[in-house]
């Protein structure tokens, strides 16, 4: 076993010989995602000493196992949810309403009259047709306009599905205020994986403007949600993340007046990091002069994310020669390739190679395509 590797993570240094036993040696079958619930409150702690704990709303997407949940909730962060499945989840825990919004901008009258029925804090809005399906099924309801901003610097660009333009959006509001609903705030989000400060920067000084503008047309707005995006390491180096937060914040309120409120929606930054992949090799081949080997997780049952693009590092159970290898999943489909030139000590049928950097986008993207196991969640 590896007994000098090191990950560095965000400030909080995790030595993977100390983790690499406690994760090994769960006793349960492979594939399994292990949760190491220090590291989960090591990263709320981050945005918490920022932003402060009431301020900070998980998003549940990213990972939405409920010992997740549970434990985030003992922590006392909010909750930002998209779906009735995901407020049934916390509504089932007993989660406070206040502690729950939305920030999706597409939902359906089901969520809609639970969400409103409960009184969650509120929900984003970023066309006439959501007001008005909002307003028909929630008058009252607060709500948030999201804006399109900038995703420079991101992996993963989220400005082609949602949004409106800064130069309608208080007119969208002024629509809302009409229809019944309550103008509450405004929102964006700089894509996922985001490296590059400058583009909060840059989102939240086209806010600002949209957020005067309503200010002279008779709007009274308390929220500010600076969304999500925090990048983690995989194996690219990310900015150091509470300089990085700090940093933002204090860009943010030179920009808003004082009563204004900084909310933000970390999801990967909360969990992703906490999360180990735990899978065992099945076979091993060479063909076409390349080394293959093939684990019992893969793109379909917990690697979703290759595909976009994220490499995980990763080390093998056995010492030995580094061995490059193109690593593929279990599955009877060619698209089920992990990733291409990956180093690791030739591994024997039956040991485990443990994926770090897995908590988040694994097992909410999991299916049981080809009769393979999702992972179970173990959280310790």
């Amino acid at each position: 076993m590896p007994g000098s590797l090191k990950l560095q993570s965000n400030g909080h240094p995790v030595s993977l010989e100390s983790n690499l036993e406690a994760i090994l040696g769960v006793d349960s079958p492979t594939p399994y995602l292990y949760i190491d619930a220090q590291q989960i409150n090591a990263a709320v702690e981050d945005f918490a000493h920022v932003f402060s704990r009431e301020n900070v709303f998980y998003a549940v997407k990213a990972n939405s196992d409920p010992a997740v949940v549970s434990l985030l909730a003992k922590l006392g962060v909010g909750f930002e949810v998209s779906s009735l499945g995901e407020l049934d989840i916390l509504f089932g825990m007993g989660v406070e309403p206040g502690r729950i919004i939305s920030g999706n901008p597409i939902k359906s009258p089901e969520f809609i009259e639970a969400a409103a029925t409960k009184k969650i804090g509120y929900m984003a809005i970023d066309s006439q047709v959501e007001v008005e399906k909002l307003s028909e099924i929630a008058t009252g309801t607060k709500v948030i306009a999201r804006l399109v901003v900038s995703n420079e610097g991101s992996d993963w660009p989220l400005t082609l599905k949602y949004g409106v333009e800064p130069d309608e959006a208080v007119q969208l509001l002024l629509y809302a205020s009409d229809r019944g609903l309550i103008p509450h705030g405004l929102s964006f989000h700089v894509g996922s994986q985001c490296r590059r400060e400058a583009t909060w920067r840059d989102a939240i000084d086209a806010a600002s403007q949209v957020w005067e503008e309503a200010e002279r047309k008779g709007l009274n707005l308390a929220i500010m949600n600076l969304g999500g995006g925090f990048p983690i390491p995989y194996e690219k180096p990310v900015p150091d993340r509470p300089a990085m937060l700090e940093s933002i914040l204090r860009y943010a309120q030179g920009r808003f007046p004082s009563h204004a409120q900084f909310h933000v929606e970390p999801g990967r930054a909360i969990i992703g990091e906490a999360g180990a992949l735990v899978g065992s090799v099945l076979g091993q081949a060479q063909r076409d002069g390349k080394q293959w080997l093939y684990l019992d997780v893969g793109v379909f049952n917990g690697l979703m994310e290759t595909v976009g693009g994220i490499r995980y590092p990763m080390v093998a159970e056995r010492d030995g020669a580094p061995t490059t290898f193109t690593l593929a999943g279990p599955s009877c489909d060619s698209f089920d390739v992990i990733a291409n030139d990956v180093v690791l000590p030739s591994p024997k049928v039956g040991d485990k190679v443990v994926i770090f950097s897995a908590g988040a986008y694994t097992t909410v993207y999991a299916s049981r395509f080809n009769g393979y196991q999702i992972p179970p969640v173990i959280i310790h």
